[in-house]
């Protein structure tokens, strides 16, 4: 399955997107050495954007128009580390609530023996794409998908 946006970052990172519907995504990562911190585990960096970018999914897979023209910018994102993730991850992103506007979510990353390795909520706005050629930050926005 294919990410409906083209993310360098993520290609570079390897995500690999399982499933995403009805405000439910699923993203797989296989934590390599290259994704590592100092500990041997996966940089903490990495697993927020991990989270960062299954709550975008799940937020933009329940919007009404099927996001064609859509995209969605992370407002406000906490993350809770509760144990090292290593190895072959599933993050799994949650859509709670939505309103016209705004997608408020939850993420969670589990490790390959099913393990709660972090958690995050996250809030998500969601806004017009742009046409091609112009910049992102021209209009002082922060796309995350």
């Amino acid at each position: 399955m294919k990410f409906s946006v083209r993310i360098p970052f993520v290609e570079l990172l390897g995500f690999e997107l399982m499933s995403v519907g009805n405000g439910l995504s699923e993203i797989a990562f296989d934590g390599k050495e290259e994704h590592g911190n100092s500990f041997g585990a996966v940089h903490g960096g990495a697993t927020m954007t991990l989270l960062d970018v299954v709550m975008a999914n799940a937020a933009r897979s329940a919007h009404p128009d099927g996001m064609i023209d859509m995209g969605v910018v992370t407002i406000e994102m906490k993350t809770t580390f509760m144990q090292t993730s290593r190895g072959a991850l599933l993050a799994k992103g949650r859509l709670i609530h939505r309103t016209a506007n705004m997608a408020f979510t939850e993420g969670t990353v589990f490790d390959a023996q099913g393990r709660v390795c972090s958690h995050a909520t996250g809030t998500f706005k969601y806004v017009k794409r742009l046409a091609a050629g112009r910049s992102v930050n021209a209009l002082n926005v922060i796309s995350t998908d």
